[in-house]
């Protein structure tokens, strides 16, 4: 995958500071097989195998001509060109992604994957690289600045999520006092709030970001920040201290950079993708 010029200068630059900054830890290619298992697999291999499940814009989609795009992809790309490897992105189902990296079929997950304590004893997350949680999706703009779920907590408000939905257990649990409706499917939400049935969706934040790409015309805006915390790591297999470091100090230099923040705004904040979507 070929990067733009942008990107992967600033990308070798970064990994340049990363690896002087850190100059405790041997290279890759001086270091025991042993001693970075994965690290040594990807060098000699020459590709860096990165699993995604596509499916959740805007940080991993998939486009009509079944390529994988968004912020996931990105990120993925500047590790293998830092990396002087071919990047290899493979689609797998998202329950399937945890599976496929114990059995060593990829070196790394970047999936918009939340770190959890039940995840994390499968495998080692480094991050968070994106923090999401819960979003609104409204056409009322006293909600867009909302920031916490308590602040929804009012019998004046009427909420719509998808049923059975860890969505619908924060809207029961956080605010108790709004009226809750739910539905079958997210087209069905939002279009409870398009009709006025409904004065905010709760969903992933991405979802209510895209949703506000996709409808623009009727009017809805996505809330400006998550109101819940879900830390959003990448996923590496145990035993190889070598990676994590690498990982992290590569994650650390983009952050300085504002690289980070360019590849945020430039798939949260441009709708240009989403006619390239399936």
């Amino acid at each position: 995958m070929k990067l733009h010029y942008f990107y992967k200068a600033l990308g070798l630059i970064l990994i340049m500071f990363a690896l002087f900054g850190c100059a405790q830890v041997p290279p890759a290619s001086a270091s025991a097989a042993a001693s970075s298992p994965v690290l040594d697999q990807i060098l000699a291999r020459g590709e860096l195998r990165v699993g995604m499940s596509g499916d959740m814009p805007p940080l991993n989609m998939t486009t009509k001509e079944d390529k994988l795009i968004g912020l996931d992809a990105d990120l993925a790309a500047i590790f293998a060109d830092a990396m002087n490897v071919n990047l290899s992105l493979q689609s797998i189902p998202f329950a399937d992604l945890l599976p496929a990296l114990e059995a060593g079929r990829i070196d790394m997950i970047i999936a918009n994957m939340t770190i959890t304590p039940e995840r994390n004893l499968k495998a080692v997350f480094v991050g968070p690289y994106f923090v999401s949680g819960k979003g609104l999706l409204t056409k009322r703009s006293t909600l867009v600045t909302v920031e916490r779920v308590e602040e929804l907590n009012s019998p004046d408000f009427t909420f719509v999520t998808l049923a059975g939905s860890t969505s619908e257990l924060v809207a029961r649990s956080g605010a108790p006092q709004a009226k809750l409706l739910t539905a079958a499917n997210q087209e069905q939400a939002v279009q409870m709030v398009i009709d006025g049935g409904a004065d905010a969706l709760i969903a992933d934040f991405p979802i209510c970001v895209v949703a506000a790409f996709r409808y623009r015309d009727a009017g809805l805006v996505a809330a400006n920040t998550p109101i819940t915390y879900e830390p959003i790591g990448i996923a590496i297999p145990s035993g190889d201290p070598h990676l994590v470091n690498w990982l992290e100090n590569v994650l650390d230099g983009l952050r300085k950079a504002g690289i980070m923040k360019v590849l945020k705004e430039k798939w949260f904040g441009e709708p240009k993708w989403v006619d390239q979507l399936k």
